[in-house]
């Protein structure tokens, strides 16, 4: 795979704007190697990308050959704990993702980078031949999500939007009791998600870190001065990075009521929603409260 410049990889992303593969499900059948070893590479290691690390072993049929983080501290201390709990010194640490799509003995990658990077990764992996699982939500806007669907239909690879209250044996237990009618005819679904957030403050533009490859960090998203409050886990309260707790939190219980309602899974043929960032004056610019 050939690289590009960031104005390619904007190019790119402009472009696209115009389902874990979790071992024992049905999908696993389908991943090469499924029955011997599993090679994993793990995209974004700092919040969600821990757990993802965790999830991959405890599997017994998986390695994870591949960590990519741009910031070469949260690589390093990700590295010494895979080498510390499996015994094996050999995965490989590396700040971009498309060096790990190049290996030809990479099964599947396992996204969970930033929002603006989840369409991007899942596409190039699809066209590399790899498996995907996407953390949540599957793409930063609705047309970047039929682009990556379209990805998986193009080249018949396997990809699992991390949606994980699917995968929850009560939660499934309760929408079939609902199916079945055992409530009676169900009107109205409601999610709740309640995430007490701090303010988050101001922090100034300055240079970034000499252990972070800002290029790569942000990659598609058109941003351009850095400061402090855009990576390691603020970004989500940024219209370019992230987007807020509805699509951070708030997608699981989306997900979940909707799946209640909707037999056929069809879509929404409306949509509205109210709602602000309220009580703190900081830099975050996504809403803090919804409905």
């Amino acid at each position: 795979m050939s690289r590009t410049t960031r104005r390619q990889f904007l190019q790119t992303s402009s472009a696209v704007g115009a389902s874990m593969l979790l071992l024992g499900t049905r999908a696993s059948g389908a991943i090469a190697g499924a029955n011997d070893r599993v090679r994993i590479a793990v995209a974004g290691l700092h919040g969600r990308g821990g757990s993802h690390i965790d999830g991959w072993l405890g599997q017994d049929n998986v390695e994870i050959v591949y960590l990519i983080d741009p910031d070469r501290d949260v690589l390093e201390k990700r590295l010494a704990e895979v080498s510390e709990r499996t015994g094996n010194s050999n995965c490989k640490g590396v700040a971009d993702y498309r060096e790990a799509l190049d290996d030809k003995n990479v099964d599947a990658i396992s996204v969970a980078a930033p929002n603006h990077w989840h369409t991007l990764m899942t596409i190039n992996g699809a066209q590399a031949g790899k498996h995907v699982y996407v953390e949540k939500p599957m793409s930063h806007d609705i047309a970047e999500g039929r682009a990556a669907v379209e990805a998986q239909q193009k080249y018949g690879v396997v990809v699992q939007h991390g949606t994980q209250r699917r995968s929850d044996a009560q939660i499934a237990g309760l929408h079939e009791a609902i199916q079945a009618g055992q409530f009676g005819p169900l009107k109205i679904s409601y999610g709740y998600c309640c995430k007490p957030r701090a303010s988050i403050g101001f922090k100034e533009v300055s240079a970034p870190p000499s252990n972070l490859d800002w290029n790569l960090w942000r990659g598609p998203a058109v941003v351009d001065d850095y400061h402090d409050n855009l990576v390691h886990y603020n970004w989500h309260w940024f219209w370019k990075t992230g987007n807020g707790d509805m699509n951070n939190q708030g997608t699981h219980q989306l997900d979940v009521a909707r799946w209640a309602l909707d037999v056929d899974q069809t879509h929404p043929v409306r949509v509205m929603a109210l709602g602000g960032r309220f009580q703190w004056n900081d830099q975050g610019e996504t809403p803090n409260t919804m409905y």
